[in-house]
């Protein structure tokens, strides 16, 4: 994965404990602790399925599957680089689809629907 997409998935501290030795080589270290980077992510269903991109012993390209109890998961964060991170309208796109949002508006809407 090059990092410009897919996802980061946080676990509990207990899960990382429980999972032990067998969780380590999924895990990738940040400023924001241990987490595991994933190209898909589907959690649907009583379990959390992770797809992962890497490279095999021979440096050929494989994905791997990696299942978890969706209680070990405390935090799935999108990883995309296009986009800004946050809930807040961003800049002049926002502005322009969504006027109502910039308040450029002031309730006009409502006011038709009320009349």
């Amino acid at each position: 994965m090059n990092g410009s997409e897919g996802y980061s998935v946080y676990l509990f501290p207990q899960a990382l404990e429980a999972l032990g030795e067998a969780v380590k080589p999924y895990l990738s270290e940040g400023k924001s602790g241990a987490h595991v980077l994933c190209r898909e992510i589907d959690t649907a269903g009583a379990l959390v399925q992770m797809t992962l991109e890497g490279t095999d012993t021979q440096g050929k390209p494989m994905r791997v599957q990696l299942m978890l109890p969706s209680s070990m998961v405390r935090m799935i964060v999108s990883a995309r680089g296009e986009e800004a991170f946050g809930f807040m309208p961003r800049g002049i796109a926002v502005s322009a689809a969504h006027p109502d949002l910039t308040g450029e508006n002031n309730g006009a809407a409502l006011d038709k629907d009320q009349s």
